[in-house]
Parts: structure tokens; sequence; C-alpha cells
């Protein structure tokens, strides 16, 4: 499942680039909603011209932004255009916005009650919380650490489908604003240096997860997050294939 870079003007062509360049390697694909806090064209309209053109597409749909009344609004707009797959986040903090009571929880319960889609959580590396259990499927974020992958999917206590999460870090400066914005992805100090030098070295790191993780068997799939080199990304899990 490759994450797509949404428009942050009404403008398709870069998704139907991504798309197109990521096909031959992903079965799927998910859209973002107003990621990194900036606002990004409907995720539930990228979705539908992602699943017009034939391809599986989740639309991320994050509690931030919108109250009960506005959930159900984006869930009835889906249905009307024929999409059913929902991955549900807290969204991630904004000084343009002003979080709502809406909770990730609260959202996977009200979409429940309405049946008729299929809905995933996010997760750390760390046991599951009960009412998470009742979701469709579980990404897991991001990890460069393949042991520690497999040790929380060892122990987690869960029977639908679960993805790893990995990420290609761009440049030093990526990796920089990663450990400012989170203490939860750690990026190897070999990687760093790696970049320093060399400009492909975390698209080099991702395939590698990949490949790695699809040998184990132990995950239903992987979230790719190819940031802006979904190019040189496809290239190289296309030569891997």
């Amino acid at each position: 499942m490759s994450e797509i870079e949404p428009p942050t003007t009404p403008d398709f062509r870069r998704v139907h680039s991504q798309v197109a360049t990521l096909a031959a390697v992903s079965d799927s694909f998910l859209v973002p909603d107003n990621h990194l806090g900036r606002a990004t064209v409907s995720s539930i309209a990228v979705a539908r011209e992602i699943a017009v053109a034939g391809h599986q597409v989740t639309a991320c749909v994050n509690s931030r932004d919108r109250n009960v009344l506005g959930l159900r609004r984006d869930l009835l707009t889906a249905r009307a255009y024929g999409i059913d797959r929902f991955l549900f986040v807290s969204g991630d903090s904004s000084a343009h916005a002003v979080r709502s009571d809406l909770t990730v929880r609260g959202m996977l319960a009200e979409a429940k009650s309405g049946g008729q889609c299929t809905v995933g959580v996010t997760s750390r590396l760390a046991p599951l919380p009960g009412w998470k259990k009742s979701a469709d499927f579980v990404v897991a974020q991001a990890s460069f650490d393949l042991a520690q992958l497999l040790r929380w999917r060892e122990r987690l206590d869960y029977d639908g489908q679960v993805f790893a999460g990995v990420l290609v870090v761009a440049s030093p400066r990526m990796a920089r604003a990663l450990a400012e914005a989170t203490a939860q992805i750690s990026v190897p100090a070999e990687l760093l240096a790696e970049l320093e030098h060399e400009r492909d070295a975390g698209v080099c790191k991702a395939a590698e997860l990949v490949a790695q993780l699809r040998a184990t068997g132990s995950f239903d799939g992987v979230h790719l997050v190819p940031v802006g080199r979904y190019k040189s990304v496809a290239a190289l899990l296309s030569r891997a294939v």
C-alpha cells in the first residue's frame, strides 16, 4: 500500500503520475488527509480519482478537522463516490486548526454503526488498545528496526490485517525534522551518515526493509511512504520483484 502525496492545488496530474509510477510495485494506495497540517484536496475526492483508474484505494480521514456531523457528511460522500475503505487517524498538530472533541475511537464506532465499509487504525509499536481491535486492519508506525517490528508483531493480539510502516527518508533535513517532530521514529545513525553524501540512501534503505519484511511473511503488507522519491522507489522495487 503506497501513500500518495495529495495535491495542494486543484490539479490531479501529480496524483496520476504517482499512481502510474507506483502501480507496478503496489497493489493499493493510501491518500492522506490534510497531512502535516496543511490544506490539501479532500482525501475522498483523490481516492475517487484513483478508484476510477481501477486501483484499490484507502482514504485517510483525521479527527482533528471534523466533528461528528462532518464525519457523517464525509462517509456519505464516500459512499456516493464508491469509496468504502478508510484509515482513521487523529491528525498532525497544526497552528491552523482547532482540534475537535471527535476522536479516532469515536470515528471507528460511528463508521462501524453504519456498516458497509472497511476501517483501519494506526498503532505505535506497543500493545494495541482494546477498542482498536474492532478495526479491520492496523497500520504500524514507520520503523527502521526490523527486529523491533517482528517482536511487536509476534506479541500483537489482533486478528485483522497488519501492515508495517516503511518510510523513505529523503534527505538529512527530513531526518532532522523527524527527530524534532517525534521520538517515536528513530533514524539509524548509519543512514544519517549515508544521506550526507548519497542521495538515494533513504530509498535503498526503504527498499531493503520492504524485501526483508516480505521474506518474513509476518505482515499482510507494508504501508510505504515514498514522499517525493516515488520514481526512485518504484524503479528500485521493480528490479527486486
